[in-house]
């Protein structure tokens, strides 16, 4: 039986990893096998429950795989570690990582992480739940790839009583509510408020979209010292009790997923807070505003050709030609690699593509262009075999 996957989502710095390890870490003390999946490329989800050890990433381990011309060598213990909650308590851990700063993109190393999380087995895993902790305020495709590729069964969304963390909070409902109306499962289960300093505007928040709240984290200095040494919260009897309450709720099925959420357009956002978007459009800048006096500004705009840079760079004559194939019908490629198993597969976004060899190519791009052209919303698309494509 496959693991019971559960992402918790939320904007940076809002107390993921601190609400992700706490409630892993009860849930392996009830007894259950639970993996922590960090997904966020700062890769310190997981440094809580390793008693502050920074975990080799899979990016990394794949980078140096990779450079070896050792990827088909990858085991699980290269990127899968094992600590002990307390004695004879098992959890486990993985980051997942992403490309060095400024050097790559984030979502794509999410994407190209779970591709190689599943080629190591794991929905085979003997494990009873895979959490992972989600980057929640970047919009780019691969933090989505729980939603889009309904990876995830539930998500669970943390957030303040601050604008900024439920603004994040909207969107992933956004995300989570379009996913859905393209077929997808995962059900959103509510929010958990964190750092809850007795205000109401998350509950505001909480009526006005039709999401529960599933528990409220207070303020607390001493857990926040635990915290920022890298340990867990149970030495507080009150956080003991409320991680324990909600790891049992969750494992015995008692939340149940709300289906009859409805994300906020920015006018009702903003109503939550006592606003509103003033009527017309801002004023417009003039060059009087932005010029020195003594500035001479020309009069049009230069003929210019604005050429779009690939976000992959590739050198292997094949893989470029995959990839000019697949940009000049407007699949914008954000990953690209190649093995001796499935040839070539491109990643756009959160949508996997496998692409086989580069035989047929143009009869596999004509279908590709052809299956994009009907809008529709879709996680893999295999033409490795162009008389017997599939997708889903």
């Amino acid at each position: 039986m496959s693991a019971r996957m559960v992402a918790i989502y939320g904007k940076g710095g809002i107390g993921k990893s601190f609400t992700t390890s706490n409630l892993t870490a009860r849930l392996a003390l009830d007894g259950k096998q639970v993996l922590q999946l960090g997904c966020d490329p700062k890769h310190d989800s997981c440094n809580t429950i390793f008693d502050g050890h920074s975990l080799p990433t899979l990016g990394e381990v794949w980078r140096e795989h990779k450079n070896n011309g050792t990827e088909d060598q990858m085991e699980v213990g290269d990127i899968i570690f094992r600590n002990e909650v307390v004695p004879g308590v098992p959890i486990y851990g993985c980051e997942i990582g992403g490309p060095d700063v400024g050097r790559g993109c984030g979502g794509q190393g999410i994407s190209h992480g779970f591709k190689t999380l599943e080629k190591l087995g794991m929905s085979k895993w003997n494990l009873d739940y895979i959490v992972m902790d989600f980057l929640g305020d970047v919009v780019c495709g691969g933090f989505a790839t729980p939603l889009a590729r309904s990876l995830a069964e539930e998500v669970i969304i943390v957030v303040g009583h601050d604008r900024q963390s439920l603004y994040a909070a909207n969107n992933i409902a956004k995300a989570a509510h379009y996913f859905q109306s393209m077929g997808g499962t995962t059900q959103v289960l509510g929010l958990i408020v964190n750092r809850d300093d007795g205000t109401r505007t998350a509950d505001d928040f909480a009526e006005a979209i039709g999401l529960p709240i599933l528990t409220r984290v207070p303020l607390n200095h001493d857990v926040r010292v635990l915290a920022d040494a890298c340990e867990l919260s149970f030495s507080v009897p009150e956080f003991d009790q409320l991680f324990g309450d909600l790891a049992g709720r969750l494992d015995r099925r008692e939340i149940e997923p709300c289906k009859t959420f409805k994300p906020l357009e920015y006018n009702e956002f903003l109503e939550v807070f006592g606003a509103q978007e003033p009527d017309g459009r801002p004023t417009s800048a003039t060059k009087d505003d932005l010029f020195a006096d003594d500035s001479t500004v020309s009069s049009f705009m230069p003929d210019i050709e604005l050429l779009a840079m690939p976000q992959v760079q590739v050198t292997d004559p094949l893989q470029k030609k995959v990839q000019a194939a697949l940009e000049s019908i407007g699949i914008h490629v954000t990953g690209l690699e190649q093995d001796s198993d499935d040839g070539i597969t491109v990643t756009s976004g959160a949508v996997e593509i496998r692409i086989g060899d580069a035989e047929e190519l143009d009869e596999k791009a004509a279908f590709l262009s052809a299956l994009i052209g009907t809008k529709q919303n879709f996680s893999l698309i295999d033409v490795r075999y162009i008389d017997a494509p599939s997708f889903q």
